[in-house]
């Protein structure tokens, strides 16, 4: 679901930022009001662009702090499933390596 958002997200920002461009190259070719209006559609749709850009990271921020929290209290209920686990990961990277 957060890869959903992020992907999301991401889409969103990218759209965003082409047409900001898009305002921003038009309004160099006008003068006076219009390329004004132009260039202040421009600022803010980058704007936009960074809320929606923040609300991805504080959003992943949290979810990370969510997980390294379940993880944390996993390792501290389980531990000597959780040694288990990494030496056996270990062994496993340990034989891939030696053999190449």
């Amino acid at each position: 679901m957060l890869e959903q958002n992020i992907s999301t997200v991401n889409n969103d920002v990218k759209t965003l930022v082409k047409d900001a461009q898009a305002l921003f190259t038009a309004a160099t070719a006008l003068t006076g009001e219009k390329a004004e209006e132009l260039r202040g559609r421009g600022m803010r749709a980058l704007d936009t662009a960074l809320a929606k850009a923040h609300e991805a990271q504080v959003s992943a921020v949290a979810a990370t702090k969510e997980a390294a929290k379940h993880a944390d209290e996993y390792v501290k209920e389980n531990p000597w499933r959780s040694i288990a686990v990494a030496a056996g990961v270990g062994l496993l990277i340990g034989v891939i390596i030696g053999r190449k």
